[in-house]
């Protein structure tokens, strides 16, 4: 695919490597910064980088992938919540461990881990035996993390959500919904970037070893030799017999790097 502007040109006016993405991804977000700022070529918008630290600056807010939504892959959560949780609790059970370890692993505003918070407090309650979990919610930003932890959402963000799980974990102020504290006590958000050399998992999680690592609706935007980083590191992490989560549309990824998915469609992952 022939790129709209020289990688080299666009990591030296932004000060980011983004040799890390896919072309098609790269240009699709090219193209938007050319329309939107009304150059009339791929070239005047070069030129309009290399000028501008202004609109180098939004084009690497364009590179961040913040969307998510709230029970975002309604078959992946399904399947979690009646196969894959009871049965990493009942495993928990009979072992020294009782405590479940998932990472979210790029959490965006935060609605993936308290999704996951909220499907464990049900399945708590339904509980005989009472069991421990601590969900590590890390992304590559300060200012995203802090998004996440602040856990504050517009009644449209919470459109995944039924009225009965609205009212039991989140507080109205307003127009915003705030999640409640309760939710957020065995979750901990930290800064971590997936490509740090230097640690294989967040360090709060000290030694990694975990249950659950939900990677998804990530790998899609780099290219094939981060991809398989990511992969590695993200597998690497789990526990045995533990389960690796992708999106939807990334599940060729995960198999061709020899994960097998648990449930057909459901992008919930083992490595065999």
């Amino acid at each position: 695919m022939k790129k709209l502007v020289d990688n080299e040109i666009i990591s030296c006016s932004a000060g980011i490597d983004v040799s890390k993405y896919d072309d098609s991804f790269l240009n699709k977000s090219l193209q938007k910064r050319i329309t939107e700022t009304h150059c009339d070529s791929a070239e005047a918008y070069r030129n309009l980088l290399e000028q501008s630290k202004e609109e180098a600056l939004k084009l690497i807010d364009s590179l961040n992938i913040n969307y998510s939504e709230f029970f975002r892959n309604t078959l992946t959560y399904s399947v979690l919540e009646r196969i894959i949780l009871p049965s990493i609790i009942l495993k928990k059970k009979n072992t020294n461990c009782k405590e479940i370890r998932i990472w979210t692993a790029a959490c965006a505003g935060g609605q993936e881990p308290y999704s996951l918070a909220m499907l464990l407090e049900e399945l708590k309650n339904g509980e005989s035996q009472r069991f421990d979990y601590r969900i590590f919610a890390s992304d590559h930003t300060e200012s995203q993390v802090n998004k996440a932890r602040r856990g504050e959402y517009t009644e449209d963000a919470l459109s995944g959500l039924n009225l009965k799980r609205i009212k039991q974990w989140f507080t109205r102020h307003g127009e915003i919904y705030s999640v409640k504290p309760e939710l957020k006590k065995n979750i901990d958000f930290s800064v971590f970037d997936l490509f740090n050399e230097q640690f294989s998992a967040p360090p709060a999680s000290i030694f990694g070893d975990f249950d659950l690592v939900v990677c998804a609706n990530l790998l899609f935007y780099y290219n094939p030799g981060y991809r398989k980083k990511i992969v590695k590191k993200t597998g690497d992490c789990l526990a045995r017999g533990g389960y690796l989560i992708t999106g939807e549309t990334e599940r060729d990824i995960l198999m061709k790097h020899g994960f097998s998915e648990v449930f057909s469609q459901s992008a919930i992952f083992q490595n065999i």
